[in-house]
């Protein structure tokens, strides 16, 4: 536990100052972030076997990462206007169609050295980590002044609803969740975690409206602590899936007391994008 609470410390830190810093520092992070969950899980898989670090399949997976976060972190210096958002989104789904078509191409020419499976799974592995997770960086740089704190309700609503979910979990819990997949999850947990996120949703828009008098976005903030908290639930409980049906314990040991960069970003990974969207809808461009 104490390892584990200290590389939580200093993985905070980490998501604190590359917030501030925004950008590239924070587009390089994550793209080096995606590259190695994605490995995690092409290993998960058995796309890739245990001691094997690629294969040309899985190596276009590793190219398609670094052009798909290259790209994205550039746009923000050469499109500084209001277009700064349809751009990202034209390269964001020209690499995902480049990548697919790679993919294919590979599969075909290569044929039969992989199977269906590990196709339709490399692509599978690059939409869940490196394009779900680039929503982290997506809702950083397309708010304008306000985008750290959309940044931070990524985490407050993964991480904050886990804290408060074990807690209430451990001293409410009655009704299991999730009894074959997660048996130690409650719905009293579930409900706490919930309630957490949207409290420190809550306090982060009164923290918004200090520094910005004109911002008044208390119930958006609410809105988006419900939805976010119950989202990052349903992302730790897919990684999970993922590994019992592989009869793995966890994705990696990167992280001291928390395995790999997949066990440590699963629920980040699904907050991430329902964040963003919301944001667009309830909140706007601003």
């Amino acid at each position: 536990m104490k390892t584990r609470v200290i590389s939580g410390f200093f993985i905070a830190v980490l998501i604190v100052v590359l917030g501030i810093l925004g950008s590239a520092p924070l587009g390089i992070a994550l793209m080096i972030c995606a590259v190695i969950g994605y490995q995690e899980l092409m290993k998960a898989c058995t796309v890739l076997k245990k001691k094997e670090s690629g294969n040309i399949l899985v190596t276009a997976g590793y190219i398609g990462t670094v052009l798909y976060y290259g790209a994205l972190t550039v746009c923000p210096f050469v499109y500084r206007d209001s277009s700064l958002t349809e751009h990202m989104d034209f390269w964001s789904g020209l690499v995902i169609a480049a990548f697919f078509l790679a993919t294919m191409s590979i599969y075909v020419l290569t044929f039969p050295k992989f199977e269906s499976q590990q196709v339709i799974t490399s692509v599978f592995g690059f939409i869940y980590c490196p394009v779900m997770l680039i929503y982290v960086y997506r809702a950083r740089v397309s708010f304008g002044v306000y985008g750290i704190f959309v940044y931070a309700l990524i985490f407050v609503c993964s991480s904050v609803c886990d804290v408060f979910a074990y807690f209430v979990g451990r001293a409410l819990g009655r009704h299991k969740m999730a009894p074959v997949l997660s048996p130690k999850k409650t719905i009293e947990g579930a409900v706490g975690g919930v309630a957490g996120s949207t409290l420190v949703s809550w306090l982060l828009s009164l923290a918004l409206s200090a520094l910005y008098p004109q911002m008044h976005l208390q119930l958006e903030f609410i809105l988006l602590g419900i939805c976010g908290g119950l989202i990052s639930m349903i992302g730790d409980l897919a990684a999970s899936a993922i590994k019992r049906s592989h009869n793995i314990k966890d994705y990696g040991h990167l992280i001291p007391g928390h395995g790999g960069i997949m066990d440590r970003f699963d629920s980040i990974i699904f907050t991430a994008p329902v964040i963003y969207y919301l944001a667009v809808l309830l909140i706007g461009k601003v």
